[in-house]
């Protein structure tokens, strides 16, 4: 909760000027009851976000598009005007809403590429590298990944036990979170809510696609009290949670390969974004 305000974003030698971001701010104004219901613990101290700011990476330019620029019950509620105490949902014009800083760059601004090693084991942490641009530059080429188009959502499908389901990959999220208890036969575990505890690690897989191009991805999920008991460590490959009717292809997705994630309506030497190629 805060405020949008604007900023010159300057990273390692890009530079994006008077971008829109949101500023933290707890004081700012009462929080809206809307904003309060998504049952998720506050962020809204240095110390408990744990970061000076976070640099969303997707595959939209603007935060919620033409969604959020409307008005009307069709509005999302992402964006509020406050007038003192008093909140109500505000209809944000595109260019004014938190954009995705990239796509403003100069160059190098169509996309980007999250590179992190290959994890046997849990870690305390884990230094990859994030490169701007997609076919612009010598280190930027796509080579032999697969490209995987996605829909005004975001979405793509991935196929588990022969069902097939929406999905999308998110490396903010520190697990791979998808379907539930019923469909994958795990149980969640008892003290660490939301998150899986199969008594032993079960090796798993399921087929990315979007259209013609697919992909089978391998992976497993452990029991999570067990990772959570060396204090020592915060990143695990094998860390999973329920997220029903949806895959979520978290931060353990990323470990060892190179993730592409081209902008919308931004050229690429492999056709126009919105993708995801791996």
């Amino acid at each position: 909760w805060g405020s949008v305000n604007t900023a010159d974003v300057m990273i390692a030698g890009e530079e994006a000027s008077n971008v829109p971001v949101q500023v933290i701010d707890p004081t700012f104004a009462t929080v809206p009851s809307a904003c309060k219901s998504a049952g998720v613990p506050e962020n809204d101290s240095l110390q408990a976000l744990g970061a000076n700011g976070i640099l969303g990476i997707g595959p939209f330019a603007a935060d919620c598009g033409g969604a959020c620029a409307q008005t009307g019950s069709s509005n999302p509620g992402m964006y509020y005007g406050c007038a003192g105490s008093a909140c109500q949902i505000a209809a944000v014009p595109v260019p004014q809403q938190v954009q995705n800083p990239v796509a403003l760059f100069p160059s190098d601004n169509n996309g980007v590429i999250i590179q992190l090693p290959a994890l046997t084991a849990s870690a305390a942490i884990l230094n990859g590298s994030m490169i701007f641009g997609i076919g612009t530059q010598s280190n930027n080429s796509l080579g032999q990944a697969k490209v995987f188009p996605v829909n005004s959502s975001g979405e793509f499908t991935t196929t588990f036990k022969g069902q097939t389901y929406p999905a999308f990959v998110d490396s903010g999220s520190n697990a791979l979170f998808f379907l539930n208890t019923n469909t994958t036969g795990m149980s969640t575990c008892s003290n660490s809510s939301g998150f899986y505890c199969p008594s032993s690690t079960q090796n798993l897989s399921a087929v990315t696609s979007s259209g013609s191009p697919s992909q089978t991805i391998n992976f497993s999920i452990a029991n999570a009290e067990s990772l959570f008991s060396n204090r020592g460590d915060f990143v695990f490959e094998n860390l999973g949670g329920p997220n029903p009717g949806t895959f979520d292809w978290g931060l353990p997705f990323f470990f060892g390969r190179s993730v592409f994630t081209a902008i919308e309506a931004r050229s690429t030497p492999a056709g126009t974004g919105p993708f995801w190629a791996y």
